[in-house]
């Protein structure tokens, strides 16, 4: 069985080489743009691209030289997140859902073997100026176990595909270090166990932005406070009626877009991050077609938070070898998620309160909701195995990742974590 981890480490940047990390980031979020607006057809999804040879093959030469030489490695990178985000768009745009072009501005910067060489106490980065050399920041206790202990300094994990993050707050750069290992514990064959996968579901809402069936909640309230905040700033402005105020009005706007795309930003790390670190596959959210129906008391700027934040975590996901899909959502918020009830009432839930009423099972709605959106997943993939004849034993080998432990979704086996 495949183990993936992701470890985030606290890097040590030399002061006067700072600065090439940035640069490093602002030709790489470069590429990725350059290639969305060469892949992209706001027209019509079959003129859009979604071959990263066709897209390689027309850009990389440009990008190149456009870029002052950024790294190869990293010009493939960027060309290749802005083909995946692409691809994602599509899929959703022939299942008529509203997309727009992707865009990308969240400081982040993908490494593999090739720009980026890890070491027992340093990693090594390229950037457009040469490699820069950056010691890891380890607890002074050597004897507590972290994740750089844990997966970073343990032979049994190799390195993959990692990310370099930039904290604005506090001004420090962090390793997200992407790591396997392959469990021989767990294979029947001595061989990995490709076919085994776990599925994170997640619910997007109101009062809580989002929440996984772990257990994990994004709650909405902050990013309410502040689309609050900036509209009364916006109803003051608006009623001076000057050309100062109109100034005002646009630089306050600019400042709403970029503060509202960098919280979802985080938050999709955060869901990212969750998938990885819990050993999860494959983040499913519910499709967003009639959305307004299902949730008639979402303001518009729930309704695009949803659809954006589904585009950030479908193009950060593959970054980590975690796949994005998406299941309808009849029922979700109604149905109890207890594999032995499946009891599906309107009655069950009561705003965020969800009790139901054939066994009494009682829970946050949000996270009923988000244990319903990976087992519909599970099961449907159960069956699918089933009628393709695909699993000897009829059953497909899917869980979900719960709080304490998984779920099977065609068995209704419970492991504990």
């Amino acid at each position: 069985m495949e183990i993936r981890r992701t470890a985030p480490v606290k890097l040590d940047v030399p002061d006067e080489r700072r600065d090439d990390l940035h640069e490093t980031v602002k030709q790489f979020l470069y590429c990725a743009n350059r290639a969305c607006d060469y892949c992209w057809d706001k027209y019509d999804y079959d003129d859009c691209i979604t071959s990263k040879a066709t897209a390689e093959k027309a850009l990389y030469d440009e990008l190149r030289e456009e870029t002052d030489y950024l790294h190869a490695n990293l010009v493939e990178k960027g060309i290749r997140r802005a083909v995946e985000a692409v691809k994602g768009c599509v899929e959703r745009w022939k299942k008529r859902q509203r997309v727009s072009q992707p865009e990308f501005d969240s400081w982040s910067v993908v490494y593999d073997k090739r720009a980026a060489t890890i070491h027992d106490e340093m990693v090594s980065l390229a950037t457009p100026d040469g490699r820069v050399e950056c010691e890891y920041v380890c607890p002074a206790d050597d004897s507590r176990e972290t994740p750089y202990s844990e997966y970073v300094a343990n032979d049994d994990y190799e390195f993959r595909t990692s990310s370099l993050q930039y904290d604005r707050v506090t001004e420090e750069f962090y390793f997200h270090v992407g790591t396997r290992k392959y469990d021989r514990d767990h294979d029947t064959d001595g061989s990995p166990n490709t076919g085994h996968q776990t599925v994170l579901g997640i619910d997007l809402g109101v009062n809580n932005l989002a929440v996984a069936s772990t257990g994990r909640f994004w709650h909405g309230g902050e990013y309410d406070h502040w689309i609050e905040e900036f509209e009364n700033r916006r109803a003051a402005m608006q009623q001076k009626e000057t050309q100062a105020a109109h100034n005002c009005l646009l630089r306050l706007g600019k400042r709403e877009r970029a503060w509202r795309k960098q919280y979802l930003h985080t938050v999709a790390n955060g869901i990212v991050a969750e998938a990885v670190e819990t050993g999860c596959d494959i983040i499913v959210f519910e499709v967003l077609d009639n959305i307004r129906d299902r949730l008639p008391w979402a303001d518009w700027y729930h309704i695009w938070a949803f659809r954006r934040l589904q585009e950030y975590v479908g193009y950060k996901a593959p970054e980590q070898d975690v796949a994005v899909e998406q299941i309808e959502p009849n029922h979700t918020s109604q149905r109890c998620s207890r594999l032995d009830c499946g009891f599906t009432h309107e009655g069950n839930r009561d705003g965020q309160h969800f009790e139901c009423q054939n066994c009494g099972y009682a829970v946050d709605a949000d996270y009923n909701a988000a244990k319903n959106v990976g087992l519909r997943y599970a099961r449907n993939v159960h069956h699918s195995l089933r009628s393709s004849h695909t699993s000897s034993s009829g059953d497909a080998p899917v869980d979900v990742r719960i709080h304490g432990g998984t779920l099977n979704g065609s068995t209704g086996q419970y492991s504990a974590a």
